[in-house]
């Protein structure tokens, strides 16, 4: 019993969150969602853009994210965790909290590493859009968008909620 009344609070408390910020404008939801998710915040993400169905955000480089010791390039980890996350935010630019998106499948092609000591930005877009799935492809790169280090196709899961 006491179960159920945690999950009924937790989603309670989630939902009066959801309904505090639906009237926010969806860049500053787009942002928020880069800032302030756990992970993100772990990895260092940086917002860079977003507009319905398109996001960009940036993984600066960091020594603690190098892949292997004294190679200076990003882990390939820390790259589709970025991929990942920017699809999810191309999503919520498009629905805002609507949406609860969560990662389907997610295909990465790692075409090369980055360059040492380089950032890598990540930009996703959705070009098709069911009633429960979005699909997005996307691309990662470090010195030039014309040179990707990755690219990825995904599909995601809509949950979405019903506005009242």
């Amino acid at each position: 019993m006491t179960g159920d009344r945690t999950k009924a609070t937790t989603e309670g408390a989630a939902s009066a969150m959801l309904d505090a910020v639906a009237g926010w404008p969806a860049e500053k939801m787009a942002s928020l969602m880069v800032e302030s998710t756990p992970y993100s915040v772990a990895l260092g993400f940086r917002y860079v853009s977003s507009s319905p169905g398109f996001g960009s955000i940036m993984l600066p480089w960091r020594a603690d994210l190098v892949g292997l010791d004294g190679t200076d390039i990003l882990a390939s980890g820390a790259v589709t965790a970025l991929i990942d996350h920017t699809c999810g935010l191309a999503i919520m630019a498009y629905f805002g909290t609507r949406a609860a998106p969560a990662t389907l499948d997610l295909r990465v092609d790692h075409m090369r590493p980055a360059a040492a000591g380089a950032s890598v930005i990540a930009s996703a877009h959705c070009y098709k859009v069911t009633r429960s799935i979005a699909f997005l492809r996307a691309e990662a790169w470090d010195v030039s968008r014309d040179d990707p280090v990755a690219t990825a196709q995904a599909a995601f899961t809509l949950n979405r909620r019903e506005t009242r």
